[in-house]
């Protein structure tokens, strides 16, 4: 039994230094290790971004406020059926553990939404910014007409 062990032991050591070592001191391989850089696209369109917050809003914040309401009728229906025992005041304990979890959730997603709409208005005043940038200054500069 001591020789399992010594032995399992052993070879998750090895492991763990193999992993350390691909973390820490190099870099993955390009063919799908992850990191080092990037195909040169974003990973969404605006049109994608736009939509995923509108299934946020439309989908994922409605069913989960539908959700928590019909949780919060049933365990409504049975504190009150427990009224007087032991088990009335766990349920109570739960549903408003539950109700601050949805709550956080609710949130969470609002934020989520809202980040999603606003990138793509982000990354557009960049682009322009930076096309701005590279346009000439106008008639004042002395390098217009060389």
């Amino acid at each position: 039994m001591s020789g399992d062990f010594t032995q399992e032991w052993g070879s998750e050591k090895v492991r763990a230094a193999d992993l350390a070592a691909m973390r820490l001191n190099g870099v993955p391989a390009a063919d799908g290790g992850g990191g080092g850089g990037g195909g040169g696209t974003f990973a969404s369109t605006p049109a994608q971004k736009r939509s995923a917050a509108n299934t946020i809003e439309t989908e994922l914040e409605l069913n989960t406020k539908k959700a928590t309401e019909h949780a919060d009728e049933g365990t409504n229906t049975a504190v009150k059926g427990f009224d007087g025992w032991d088990a009335a005041v766990g349920l109570k304990k739960v549903a408003d553990t539950w109700d601050q979890q949805v709550k956080v959730l609710m949130g969470r997603l609002s934020s989520e939404k809202g980040s999603l709409r606003g990138a793509s208005g982000l990354f557009v005043r960049n682009d322009l910014g930076t096309g701005d940038g590279f346009r000439p200054l106008g008639t004042q500069s002395k390098l217009n007409g060389l």
